[in-house]
């Protein structure tokens, strides 16, 4: 059976972070390939200032090109309306007919897993792959998981990812105070936020 990831996110932008939570459930899971997907306008944050799209999506696809297993899908990018996740998971099965699917997200993301679109048949179209991060345990999680009566923990998985202390929150105020976010992020997504002069004023 083919085993596709789906690392869905903001990517505002991208960073080692997301990065390392992408292979290390490619190499854990045995996933065949992992999807980015950037997300168009994410209705969990409504009247943020987020960059434009089709920057987040390139920077996406310049951090990845060096992983054979990863690619980039503007599929929420060309999606009108709010980008929601169920959508997404329904458009790849149609794409990829028979996969299994393992949606990669934070933890944080998961906890709030109730307040997603149609959440109980999200869960019952893919794996959940909960990527820990600082303030955030894992028991915390499980617990929460164990609400759904219907759907069984092991539709919820979880991994400790260390370098999620990264935060793109962070990147952007580093980028506007003027420090320095090298190492942060891959070095072609460093060189394309100074060129385009993202996160600035």
């Amino acid at each position: 059976m083919f085993k596709l990831g789906v690392m869905g996110g903001t990517f505002d932008p991208i960073h080692n972070g997301h990065l390392v939570a992408a292979e290390g459930a490619r190499d854990e899971l045995a996933l065949d390939k992992v999807v980015f997907v950037p997300a168009g306008k994410p209705p969990h944050k409504p009247g943020h200032d987020i960059a434009d799209p089709r920057d987040r999506y390139i920077m996406t696809g310049l951090a990845i090109a060096s992983n054979e297993f990863f690619e980039v899908s503007s599929i929420e990018i060309e999606r009108p309306g709010p980008s929601y996740t169920v959508d997404t998971i329904q458009s790849l099965m149609d794409r990829y007919p028979g996969a299994e699917i393992y949606f990669i997200t934070g933890a944080d993301a998961i906890l709030d897993i109730i307040t997603w679109k149609n959440f109980e048949k999200l869960l019952s179209l893919c794996f959940f792959v909960a990527a820990s991060r600082p303030g955030y345990p894992l028991d915390k999680l499980r617990q929460k998981v164990s609400a759904f009566i219907e759907y069984p923990e092991r539709k919820i998985l979880s991994m400790e990812i260390p370098a999620l202390a990264i935060s793109s929150t962070d990147i952007r105020r580093r980028v506007l105070a003027g420090k320095t976010i090298k190492y942060l992020l891959p070095e072609p997504v460093e060189d394309y936020i100074a060129r385009h002069k993202l996160y600035r004023r």
